[in-house]
């Protein structure tokens, strides 16, 4: 989504308070956003709020705008219009063609695509009313974002509350991202895996399964028909199919048994290399000494996949790397049989484990170098994607060339 023009309407509700959010994580994805915000939009949220964290400052009126023209320049110039909150007014101005303020004027004035949020009472969404203007608006191409059931203004409980934050931005991404996944089946690997010492401790790492969420997202919105597998416990991209594993072991079964049905296997997760050969069926106590803890290799699931991989699969592997990147990346997509390798120094600020940043040095079977500097994990998944679709066109299933894999040829980023 990086580059892209998206206009921000914010209506009068409770629920404006949940813009701040969407407008943060799209500005973060490299989205330019233009906040616009209603009369009422700002007796629920202050202008200021929203200015400081969009691209540009809120425009508010059709007179007081710095363009002659502010509705026709905002509408021509967006590649999508979001209205989030959408209010029940302005789901009624929009279906009857209603232009008395910037907002609706902006929507009627731009052949954009347009992403609709309603927020309102359950007895509100669901009056005849509202439920024939989103009908009207279905059938001109909007899309609705439906609200889900939940708590909402006064203590009440039912349908009307606004989608999140994380469909939201996901709807807009469908919209933005080339659909160039369309009718291909993707499987990604995210989090760190887990493995049992006694029935409370384990070994771990650090991963926190953001960077192969963001992925599988991704995917998802370029068209792709995308399964997670993942031993982190975050909720549920929106559009992607969930498994979750604990161990080395739960992840080798669940990927295994469907990577050969995958066109697209990447593997972001962080796997033990190693695991107890005998877990406690107690727990260790410091009261019985310091135990003898003897530990076995896991198996090398990418290394496996690698192996496996047939004629016109991509294969992507993640290294996580304190060193030297590129000598590592280099190494290993050469033993793995990889089609790209995406390398990072999780030392460093702001990238790696846990952070909602990423930096990373990208390496292709043909010795191609991209270096990725510190942006979203959302726009680094852009970046690993546009590769790979890419490399669709010229994977024929073969190990990877080694000739060329010296070479340091830079990609823009």
């Amino acid at each position: 989504m990086a580059g892209k023009h998206v206009v921000l309407g914010v209506c009068g509700s409770i629920a404006a308070y949940k813009a701040v959010e969407v407008c943060r994580r799209l500005v973060d994805d490299g989205v330019h956003v233009s906040p616009v915000m209603t009369a009422d939009a700002m007796r629920f949220l202050g202008p200021a709020t929203l200015s400081a964290l969009a691209s540009e400052p809120v425009h508010d009126s059709l007179w007081s705008d710095t363009h002659p023209i502010p509705h026709t320049a905002l509408g021509r110039s967006a590649d999508v219009i979001l209205v989030a909150p959408a209010t029940a007014t302005l789901l009624a101005k929009y279906a009857a063609g209603v232009a008395d303020d910037l907002l609706t004027a902006t929507l009627l004035a731009t052949r954009a695509p347009v992403v609709v949020c309603p927020a309102m009472h359950t007895e509100m969404w669901e009056h005849p009313a509202t439920a024939d203007n989103v009908a009207t608006l279905r059938r001109r191409g909007v899309l609705i974002v439906e609200p889900g059931v939940g708590r909402l203004a006064g203590g009440d409980e039912g349908a009307g509350r606004l989608a999140e934050v994380e469909e939201i931005v996901a709807a807009v991404g469908r919209l933005l991202s080339p659909p160039d996944l369309v009718g291909k089946t993707v499987l990604v690997t995210a989090g760190g895996t887990r493995e049992a010492l006694d029935p409370v401790r384990f070994l771990g790492n650090r991963s926190s399964g953001k960077q192969g969420e963001a992925l599988a997202e991704e995917a998802a919105a370029r068209g792709a028909r995308v399964t997670l597998v993942t031993a982190a416990d975050r909720p549920a991209p929106p559009g992607v199919e969930v498994v979750r594993v604990d161990t080395a072991a739960d992840m080798e079964s669940a990927v295994l048994t469907r990577a050969a049905g995958a066109d697209i296997v990447i593997m972001a997760a962080a796997v033990a290399d190693f695991r107890p050969k005998l877990a406690a069926e107690a727990k260790l106590r410091k009261a019985d000494g310091l135990p003898e803890i003897v530990l076995e290799p896991t198996t090398d699931i990418l290394a496996e996949l690698g192996r496996r991989k047939r004629p016109g699969q991509v294969l992507v592997g993640f290294a996580a790397e304190t060193g030297d990147v590129r000598t590592g990346a280099r190494e290993k997509l050469r033993a793995k049989r990889l089609d790209l390798i995406v390398a990072n120094d999780v030392t460093a600020e702001g990238a790696g484990f846990g952070h909602d940043t990423n930096a990373a040095t990208l390496l292709d079977a043909g010795g191609n170098w991209t270096e990725v500097a510190l942006t979203s994990k959302r726009a680094l998944a852009a970046i690993v994607l546009d590769l790979v679709a890419d490399l669709r066109r010229v994977v024929g299933g073969s190990p990877p060339r080694e000739q060329g894999l010296g070479a340091d040829t830079k990609g823009g980023t």
